[in-house]
């Protein structure tokens, strides 16, 4: 429409404003006047990130340092378990089950295909230089976050599934489960749970005998602990309150209900003699509570 009637000038009205339309937004030639475009974005504006990540990080290693991690349950290797990442390893856990990441593709299993995966991640602010922000324009950025995200998602879920599977099948329990519901039938028994004051120490008898070397080479401080206090066996502080010297060499030498197997074997294979087992059993026999 004309702006007057003797004009020639082509005048576009937005509505019955009669505000005329503009040309769009026109960037100032001085770039100050927007935060972050003053600088380089390498190294300039990428250091200040990292001090700020750096004080983020010293902040967080003060508060891991001064609560200290509380200790879980005793290892047992005798014990049968199946073992089980954290749940955010969860997918790559799944994903080296597959025959074309494990065997003999382990190193592309483990080192290739999750080295793409992650390099690609941290490429991608530089790949990926388009001006569109809306997901939907960015088809390839997209499809791959999206088919990255599905992935992780069915793997975590398939691995956790199987896990619970193969407990059924085997009809394990795990072992913080079991001292869970322990804990909680001693609650309802009214009888102290895991959390009750712990009873005072037993001490070693004679810790400066000769059969305390005799112990190491007899390789009883691998179940045991080099403390007595044992781990994926009972401790043996006090010991002589249960077991004589006869009851302790029958035990080293012919086990102890199954659970134990005999160690009379591996002591002689390793140097010792009967003397030396006698001499162990002596002492063992005399860890006693009281004396």
């Amino acid at each position: 429409m004309a702006h007057q009637d003797n004009s020639k000038e082509k005048v576009v009205f937005v509505g019955d404003s009669r505000v005329r339309k503009g040309k769009g937004f026109i960037t100032p030639p001085d770039y100050t006047a927007y935060p972050g475009k003053s600088e380089a974005f390498i190294p300039n504006f990428l250091l200040k990130e990292w001090m700020v990540g750096v004080v983020v990080l010293v902040g967080f290693l003060v508060l891991t340092i001064s609560e200290p991690a509380p200790l879980g349950f005793p290892a047992n290797p005798t014990a049968s378990v199946i073992p089980m990442p954290d749940w955010y390893f969860l997918f790559l856990y799944q994903y080296l089950k597959y025959p074309y990441a494990s065997g003999d593709y382990v190193v592309l299993g483990t080192m290739g295909i999750p080295g793409v995966m992650f390099g690609g991640l941290m490429l991608a602010p530089f790949l990926d230089r388009g001006k569109e922000r809306r997901f939907y324009q960015r088809p390839i950025a997209s499809s791959l976050m999206l088919l990255s995200i599905a992935a992780v998602v069915y793997l975590t879920n398939f691995a956790w599934t199987h896990y619970q599977h193969e407990l059924e099948a085997t009809g394990q329990v795990p072992e913080h489960i079991q001292r869970e519901e322990k804990a909680r039938e001693n609650r309802e028994k009214g009888l102290p749970t895991s959390n009750a004051k712990p009873q005072e120490e037993v001490a070693i008898v004679e810790k400066d005998d000769p059969a305390m070397e005799i112990y190491k080479t007899a390789t009883c401080i691998n179940c045991h602990a080099a403390d007595l206090k044992g781990g994926a066996a009972p401790s043996l502080r006090g010991i002589g309150d249960k077991h004589d010297k006869e009851a302790i060499l029958s035990i080293i030498k012919e086990g102890y209900n199954g659970k134990m197997p005999e160690m009379y074997t591996t002591a002689i294979n390793n140097g010792l003699t009967d003397q030396d087992i006698d001499h162990l059993a002596e002492w063992l026999a005399k860890q006693k509570t009281e004396q």
